[in-house]
Protein backbone atom coordinates (compact mmCIF):
# COMPACT_ATOMS: atom_id res chain seq x y z
CA UNK A 1 0.00 0.00 0.00
CA UNK A 2 1.45 3.35 -0.99
CA UNK A 3 -0.45 5.88 0.98
CA UNK A 4 -4.30 5.22 0.58
CA UNK A 5 -3.75 3.36 -2.65
CA UNK A 6 -3.09 -0.38 -3.20
CA UNK A 7 -2.87 -2.36 -6.19
CA UNK A 8 -4.25 -5.91 -7.62
CA UNK A 9 -2.32 -7.59 -10.24
CA UNK A 10 -2.97 -11.11 -12.42
CA UNK A 11 -0.59 -12.74 -14.33
CA UNK A 12 -1.02 -15.27 -17.42
CA UNK A 13 2.50 -16.96 -18.89
CA UNK A 14 2.85 -18.39 -22.23
CA UNK A 15 0.53 -17.96 -25.22
CA UNK A 16 -3.21 -17.57 -23.98
CA UNK A 17 -5.60 -20.18 -25.74
CA UNK A 18 -8.73 -18.74 -24.61
CA UNK A 19 -10.45 -16.09 -22.81
CA UNK A 20 -9.34 -15.08 -19.37
CA UNK A 21 -11.94 -13.84 -16.37
CA UNK A 22 -10.16 -12.26 -13.00
CA UNK A 23 -12.32 -12.02 -9.94
CA UNK A 24 -11.94 -10.46 -6.71
CA UNK A 25 -14.54 -8.76 -3.84
CA UNK A 26 -13.35 -5.44 -2.74
CA UNK A 27 -13.16 -5.43 1.38
CA UNK A 28 -14.14 -1.62 1.87
CA UNK A 29 -15.23 0.89 -0.09
CA UNK A 30 -12.53 2.33 -3.15
CA UNK A 31 -12.17 4.04 -6.57
CA UNK A 32 -10.38 2.45 -9.40
CA UNK A 33 -7.79 5.06 -10.28
CA UNK A 34 -5.85 3.63 -13.01
CA UNK A 35 -5.76 0.05 -15.21
CA UNK A 36 -2.80 -1.14 -17.09
CA UNK A 37 -2.55 -3.93 -19.10
CA UNK A 38 0.38 -5.58 -21.35
CA UNK A 39 0.88 -8.53 -23.21
CA UNK A 40 4.49 -9.40 -24.28
CA UNK A 41 3.64 -9.90 -27.70
CA UNK A 42 2.30 -7.39 -30.68
CA UNK A 43 -1.21 -8.87 -29.72
CA UNK A 44 -5.10 -7.74 -30.04
CA UNK A 45 -6.44 -8.63 -26.42
CA UNK A 46 -8.73 -6.38 -25.47
CA UNK A 47 -9.96 -5.34 -21.80
CA UNK A 48 -12.98 -5.18 -20.27
CA UNK A 49 -13.63 -4.30 -16.24
CA UNK A 50 -16.55 -4.36 -14.48
CA UNK A 51 -18.40 -6.39 -11.91
CA UNK A 52 -20.38 -9.60 -11.97
CA UNK A 53 -23.28 -8.11 -12.98
CA UNK A 54 -21.86 -5.49 -15.56
CA UNK A 55 -18.86 -6.79 -16.87
CA UNK A 56 -17.75 -3.74 -18.68
CA UNK A 57 -18.83 -0.63 -16.38
CA UNK A 58 -15.58 0.57 -15.34
CA UNK A 59 -13.48 0.03 -18.77
CA UNK A 60 -14.89 -1.25 -21.80
CA UNK A 61 -12.39 -2.45 -25.09
CA UNK A 62 -9.56 -1.68 -23.30
CA UNK A 63 -6.77 -2.58 -25.84
CA UNK A 64 -4.23 -4.12 -24.02
CA UNK A 65 -0.49 -2.96 -24.74
CA UNK A 66 2.03 -4.78 -26.60
CA UNK A 67 5.12 -5.82 -27.18
CA UNK A 68 5.99 -4.94 -23.38
CA UNK A 69 4.74 -1.85 -23.13
CA UNK A 70 1.47 -1.26 -21.28
CA UNK A 71 -1.75 0.50 -21.80
CA UNK A 72 -2.48 2.95 -19.35
CA UNK A 73 -5.66 4.57 -18.06
CA UNK A 74 -5.18 6.76 -15.24
CA UNK A 75 -7.49 10.13 -16.09
CA UNK A 76 -11.18 10.01 -15.41
CA UNK A 77 -11.90 10.30 -18.97
CA UNK A 78 -10.90 7.13 -19.84
CA UNK A 79 -12.87 5.35 -17.23
CA UNK A 80 -16.82 4.96 -18.67
CA UNK A 81 -19.05 7.89 -17.84
CA UNK A 82 -15.94 9.82 -17.75
CA UNK A 83 -15.33 9.56 -13.76
CA UNK A 84 -13.15 7.04 -11.89
CA UNK A 85 -15.45 4.43 -10.23
CA UNK A 86 -16.38 4.08 -6.90
CA UNK A 87 -16.93 0.84 -5.62
CA UNK A 88 -19.04 -0.07 -2.70
CA UNK A 89 -17.25 -2.63 -0.15
CA UNK A 90 -17.89 -6.21 -0.75
CA UNK A 91 -18.22 -5.07 -4.67
CA UNK A 92 -17.41 -8.44 -7.00
CA UNK A 93 -15.06 -7.24 -9.35
CA UNK A 94 -14.36 -8.74 -12.83
CA UNK A 95 -11.86 -7.85 -15.31
CA UNK A 96 -12.57 -9.68 -18.41
CA UNK A 97 -9.43 -10.38 -20.90
CA UNK A 98 -10.72 -11.15 -24.65
CA UNK A 99 -7.69 -12.71 -25.32
CA UNK A 100 -7.61 -12.41 -29.19
CA UNK A 101 -9.89 -9.58 -29.62
CA UNK A 102 -12.08 -10.61 -32.53
CA UNK A 103 -9.73 -13.47 -33.70
CA UNK A 104 -6.48 -11.47 -34.08
CA UNK A 105 -3.61 -12.41 -32.53
CA UNK A 106 -3.60 -14.28 -29.24
CA UNK A 107 -2.09 -12.09 -26.39
CA UNK A 108 0.95 -13.75 -24.55
CA UNK A 109 2.09 -13.37 -21.21
CA UNK A 110 -0.56 -10.95 -20.05
CA UNK A 111 0.11 -9.06 -17.04
CA UNK A 112 -2.88 -6.28 -15.17
CA UNK A 113 -2.63 -3.76 -12.66
CA UNK A 114 -5.51 -2.18 -11.12
CA UNK A 115 -4.68 0.66 -8.67
CA UNK A 116 -7.14 1.53 -6.34
CA UNK A 117 -7.27 4.55 -3.71
CA UNK A 118 -9.22 3.69 -0.37
CA UNK A 119 -12.31 5.15 0.78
Amino acid sequence: MQGNHFTISYHTAGTLAANHTFTFTVPFACTLVAVSAVASNASSGILDVGTSSDTDLYVSNMDVGDSNVPALYDEAGDFESDVYPHIAAGTVVEAELDYDGAGGTAAQNFTLVLTFEEG
